[in-house]
């Protein structure tokens, strides 16, 4: 089975230029890597990288900006260079293209066992054991990552650290996998804008239509969780609420998870601004995000992308 990789970065180049070293260790090699970048200096260095010789990739600036937008470039990429095609550059072999952060660390068999478990053909997707997560402590150095992959350091406790295969309705975006049949039809929801909160969980959403989607403890890795590239406090806030209920309108995220998102969301800005723990993060304006979000519902005129209007 082909594994194709997507990587949609910005602002980090050489958290990239790391990624790529781990991809060019994996035991089973990548068939197809594909970088996009919003401009030049997030992929600065990265087109003479080894993982990419002799047309085994791409580097180039994406001619539309987000999370969403420059995957979907990335799916588009693939299908434009044939390798989408049963009959085509892939030979008829089945194949399935993974989806990493830029400050994912995988571990040397990531893909071995992806391919592995596609090969059962009863899912349609995957995600996998995240042993650490730099998101829930203000991130971790490559020093880090290399030790929680290679045991020196004990695994963190967090919810994707799972030890048996479950079953999921939201694959975890900075390490999923889909198989050929649902990459071949199905997109990012580009009105998810910028780094496109909850759009993991639109797609996931949309690929359970066809098949099972499930979080597969041997595809372990580290999420670093680079601060770099994130975006402002009041737009993250307001995306906390207007995402989720855009999703639950489009039937991707059901009642129950887009009422629980934004009330725990809600509430930690709520405490967090009063007792800040981290100093790094803009819980203030998070939750002025939070209350936009909520007076545009009243009005009628909550919607992801008006983070990208004024005002923001």
């Amino acid at each position: 089975m082909r594994a194709y990789i997507i990587i949609a970065t910005k602002g980090r180049a050489r958290e990239t230029r790391v990624l790529l070293d781990y991809l060019q260790r994996q035991s089973l090699p990548p068939a197809y890597t594909v970088i996009a970048g919003t401009e030049e200096k997030d992929i600065a260095g990265l087109a003479g990288h080894p993982l990419l010789d002799n047309g085994r990739g791409e580097v180039f600036v994406s001619p539309r900006v987000g999370s969403s937008c420059q995957r979907n470039v990335g799916l588009e990429t693939l299908a434009q260079r044939g390798l989408f095609d049963a009959d085509g550059a892939t030979g008829g072999e089945r194949f399935f293209c993974a989806f990493f952060d830029d400050d994912f660390r995988p571990g040397v068999d990531w893909l071995k066992n992806a391919a592995a478990r596609f090969d059962k053909g009863d899912i349609v997707g995957l995600t996998g054991r995240v042993l650490a997560d730099g998101v829930t402590v203000g991130g971790y150095d490559e020093a880090q990552a290399a030790a929680f992959l290679d045991g020196t350091a004990p695994p963190a406790a967090h919810w994707a650290n799972i030890d048996a295969e479950q079953e999921t309705d939201c694959a975890y975006g900075c390490n999923m996998a889909f198989a050929d049949t649902a990459v071949r039809q199905f997109r990012f929801d580009e009105n998810l804008p910028l780094y496109g909160w909850q759009e993991d969980r639109d797609y996931t959403g949309q690929c359970l239509k066809i098949g099972r989607v499930v979080r597969v403890p041997s595809c372990a890795g580290v999420h670093m969780g680079v601060s770099g590239g994130r975006t402002s406090g009041l737009r993250f806030g307001y995306s906390q609420i207007a995402n989720p209920v855009y999703l639950m309108r489009k039937g991707t995220m059901s009642v129950k998870s887009a009422l629980t998102h934004m009330a725990k969301n809600l509430a930690a800005n709520i405490a967090k601004t009063v007792f800040p723990v981290r100093p790094d993060i803009d819980y203030a304006g998070r939750l002025r995000g939070n209350a936009r979000a909520f007076i545009d519902l009243l009005r009628g005129a909550c919607d992801p992308r008006r983070i990208l209007g004024k005002g923001f």
